[in-house]
């Protein structure tokens, strides 16, 4: 064999083991969506931005018919990677709990408790999906995910009692423009900053937590900016937050697009619920938008490698 062919036979090997070594690198290996499961159940670990990424969700499952979903959130507002951990180790040395936890079983959502433990939620179903985010200021800066998205999805492996459980990303978005919150200086006070370090963010921990879903609430929200429906505060109520009535109406078409089209085979377009009869409620035509808008983010987030 000539040194030719001994380069390509060595380099390919290098590569071999490369690709290998990426592929493990993650310490718990991920799961896919559940198919066709008899009951869907999907728990958010957040914050504030999981409550409007997922508040109008019930919505939309009524609007299509779907009534074997349970969704579920614990929430402590601002809560980062580093706290939901830390909160865990309370609760396990002195038995605080400093989570709210709401519960959908009828697409009605209700509070189950003012004052519950991670494990609370965790423990509660055999969750097929269990989503996990980053907070607002802290989601573009990939240190403050180290090493506490592994802590918790270590966690979350340890006490969630289906071990085929996926876990999935909660892609949050960028503050408007005007945004006074306090964080919004370590990106300059630059949307467009702050949206592709969220961005980058994700792609890092794609590969390095083997996340295989992500719900791109961040891309739905940055691209509705660009049209008439975003508003004076650019789809928020101040500026981070998302509006009550079309930000959080267009995470909720994001998480459905993201969750329920692959799981059950209903797709978020065409549906009918549109906040009616509330003072949250959109017309024919936002809807319609924001339901496209979804689509399109969840599309080219499956397509991102």
């Amino acid at each position: 064999m000539d040194m030719k062919h001994i380069k390509v036979l060595f380099l390919s090997v290098v590569c071999l083991v490369a690709a290998t070594l990426t592929a493990s690198a993650a310490k718990y290996p991920n799961h896919p969506l559940p198919n066709r499961p008899d009951t869907l159940k999907i728990l958010a670990i957040g914050n504030s931005f999981s409550d409007d990424g997922t508040q109008h969700l019930p919505a939309l499952l009524e609007g299509a018919g779907i009534h074997n979903v349970i969704v579920a959130r614990l929430y402590i507002g601002g809560c980062t990677l580093e706290r939901h951990c830390q909160e865990y180790e309370a609760f396990k040395e002195k038995g605080l709990r400093s989570y709210i936890y709401y519960k959908s079983t009828d697409n009605e959502w209700v509070t189950v408790s003012k004052k519950a433990s991670i494990l609370d939620g965790i423990e509660d179903e055999d969750w097929d999906i269990i989503t996990l985010q980053q907070a607002s200021g802290y989601s573009g800066l990939y240190d403050s995910y180290i090493p506490y998205l592994e802590q918790l999805i270590g966690i979350v492996r340890a006490h969630c009692s289906n071990p085929d459980a996926a876990i999935v990303w909660h892609q949050t978005w960028a503050y408007a423009t005007t945004s006074g919150h306090q964080h919004f200086k370590w990106y300059d006070k630059d949307q467009l900053k702050m949206y592709n370090a969220i961005c980058d963010c994700v792609t890092r921990l794609k590969k390095d937590q083997d996340i295989r879903v992500v719900i791109p609430c961040g891309p739905a929200v940055q691209m509705g900016r660009g049209t008439a429906i975003s508003g004076e505060k650019e789809l928020t109520r101040d500026g981070f937050h998302l509006s009550y009535s079309v930000g959080r109406y267009l995470a909720a078409c994001t998480w459905f697009e993201a969750l329920i089209r692959p799981t059950l085979g209903k797709k978020v377009k065409g549906n009918p619920a549109r906040l009616q009869g509330t003072d949250k409620e959109v017309s024919p035509e936002t809807a319609a938008l924001c339901q496209k808008l979804a689509a399109k983010a969840v599309k080219k987030a499956k397509n991102k490698k």
